[in-house]
């Protein structure tokens, strides 16, 4: 399937993210080319938008919908590597693309909020990990969490693309975007029902390109 038929099948579960079409395949598009050169996708959020940032980083890193046999250099190596469990690792690990959820990190996090400030949380991680080639993808319902607008300008000051997902409004993050997605929300829980499908799609798109 095409990204756009991807996106279609999602639109007749979905019909008020219609609007959002354009802005979901530039997404997908950024974050394919990303993993061509190399990049790795860093995701942050708070609250439910953090729980949705590790669901995508898990969507990402393993199989969702399609087998991903490793490469076959790649098994030979663990083969090699340890006759014993060689074969075992070789069948039974998959590819996964590079997707890192600023989230998960709890020892840093908290360092950071303790030594730092807690609006620094996700600032300093892109400081630290980020990359040209990256993209930094921000949820963030409102659109004004001051940790995640600060994310967003750091990523923009280190020459990553920053992907935003959020509500209706775009709220301050927005500017730092050079893609927002926007659900048709101004409520909190109906734009986290909508944000869901949308990360779905995007991994089905990514996963449909590499598998």
């Amino acid at each position: 399937m095409t990204g756009e038929e991807i996106v279609d099948a999602m639109i007749r579960r979905y019909p008020g993210l219609e609007d959002c079409t354009e802005e979901i395949l530039e997404a997908s598009r950024a974050i394919i080319d990303c993993f061509e050169k190399g990049g790795q996708l860093l995701l942050c959020g708070n609250g439910g938008s953090c729980a949705d940032a590790d669901h995508m980083a898990g969507e990402l890193m393993k199989s969702f919908e399609k087998k991903r046999p490793l490469p076959q250099d790649l098994k030979e190596g663990l083969q090699l590597a340890s006759p014993e469990h060689g074969d075992y690792l070789a069948e039974n690990l998959q590819e996964g693309l590079p997707a890192i959820s600023l989230c998960s990190q709890t020892s840093l996090l908290s360092a950071i909020s303790n030594d730092m400030d807690a609006d620094l949380v996700y600032a300093q991680q892109i400081a630290g990990y980020g990359k040209k080639d990256d993209v930094l993808f921000a949820i963030s319902t409102s659109g004004n969490s001051q940790n995640v607008v600060n994310a967003a300008i750091t990523a923009k000051a280190k020459g990553l693309r920053v992907i935003g997902l959020t509500g209706k409004q775009g709220g301050l993050m927005k500017q730092y975007c050079d893609t927002a997605i926007c659900v048709p929300s101004n409520t909190t829980a109906e734009i986290q029902e909508y944000h869901l499908p949308v990360y779905h799609t995007l991994c089905r798109i990514i996963e449909n390109r590499f598998f």
